[in-house]
């Protein structure tokens, strides 16, 4: 089965109703559901908080677009809304925060495995090894101040051993900008793979930034605020490999169409019956939200949809632990480095970010502080 996206009309925008009880649904168990579905949860927020995010964006630059954006935009606060409940309130803070990294790694992989490119796919792989780390910082945390395992939320899906530590992640922005698809030629899945990181890694960084000060311990609080930091610079990194050419409606179109491509890799993987549902009621709310974008697309940029979008997509997202590539990939290339748009084993990095780590870490690394002597085992979890 394939996903067609001009045949696919989805559920007409009209339609796209809620109450405030189907607003706040029974949340998930953190223990009891899969951790796979916990991430689609934090993912398909990701998504729909970015994609409220470019709509606020676009609405401020083009008048004659914040009536039908606005439309569009409300019924993605609600669905933004729905999802969020169902995370429930079993899991903290802290937890959610490995979650979100465990999310990282997995989608990044996903995507660091299925892109075409081989310098967005070095691009993501780079990320992968930072997000990697952060999830192992995380978990000594809660081992720290909680003294629990981080193993109970990750299910044993996603290793805990160190990545390229977060200590030496810090870059000059100068070394953030990477060379950008070429709109005219890139696949739709190379645009679906750059948003979709992007979108999971802007939800991470606010998400430190905003809870990060509820901890009363010192160094947990200077944990979240070296890592949103680095997230910062991924969000940087990620935004800039996306062609800045492409029109306002453009990126609209894609960004509708990338949310209907994950919402259709969530139902073709969700164990779940109950979260199941929700995918495929905001799969066919996407459609029609689509069919909208295009209409826009056709009046306002007086061009045909079918420039920017294929008829149909078959290959959904795989929703799998990716063990075996992350290691590969820690094995490979965790000595690698970067200086401004290239990578290597080999390239010395620039003075400028020479200059801006040694001032971040002159006064101590939180991460490594810690991390001190926290060396994960697995078992530990059958103990709580």
């Amino acid at each position: 089965m394939s996903l067609d996206l001009f045949e696919d009309k989805g559920i007409p925008l009209e339609k796209q109703r809620f109450t405030w009880k189907e607003l706040v649904p029974l949340p998930i168990s953190k223990l009891d559901d899969d951790a796979f579905t916990r991430m689609r949860i934090l993912l398909m927020k990701s998504l729909e908080m970015e994609a409220s995010s470019f709509s606020h964006a676009c609405a401020r630059m083009n008048r004659e677009l914040q009536t039908p954006l606005s439309i569009i935009r409300r019924v993605e606060e609600h669905q933004a809304t729905l999802i969020s409940g169902l995370l429930g309130a079993d899991h903290s803070l802290l937890e959610t925060a490995i979650a979100l990294e465990q999310l990282a790694i997995e989608i990044t992989a996903a995507v660091a495995q299925k892109e075409t490119d081989k310098y967005l796919g070095q691009v993501y792989r780079f990320g992968l090894l930072e997000n990697f780390d952060h999830l192992y910082r995380y978990s000594a945390l809660m081992d720290r101040i909680e003294g629990r395992d981080a193993n109970n939320i990750l299910q044993n899906y996603t290793d805990i051993v160190e990545g390229r530590p977060t200590s030496i992640e810090h870059r000059d922005p100068h070394d953030e900008i990477k060379r950008h698809y070429n709109k005219n030629l890139a696949k739709i899945e190379t645009k679906f793979h750059a948003l979709t990181i992007m979108a999971s890694e802007q939800q991470n960084h606010l998400y430190y930034l905003n809870i990060g000060p509820q901890f009363s311990d010192p160094t947990a609080r200077q944990l979240f605020a070296e890592i949103a930091s680095i997230k910062e610079q991924h969000v940087t990194q990620y935004e800039s490999i996306i062609d800045p050419h492409e029109s306002w409606l453009e990126k609209l179109l894609i960004h509708e169409a990338n949310e209907a491509y994950n919402y259709y890799s969530c139902l073709k993987a969700e164990t779940n019956v109950r979260i199941k549902a929700f995918w495929e009621r905001f799969l066919e709310y996407e459609l029609g939200q689509l069919q909208a974008a295009m209409e826009l697309f056709k009046q306002f940029d007086k061009r045909d949809p079918s420039e920017i979008l294929p008829q149909k997509i078959s290959a959904p997202l795989g929703y799998h632990s990716h063990r075996d590539f992350v290691r590969g990939v820690l094995r490979d290339e965790i000595n690698l480095t970067t200086n401004g748009k290239n990578f290597g084993h080999s390239i010395e990095e620039s003075c400028w970010t020479k200059k801006y780590r040694k001032h971040l870490n002159s006064e101590g690394s939180p991460s490594e502080i810690t991390s001190a002597g926290y060396i994960w085992k697995p078992g530990t979890e059958l103990s709580m």
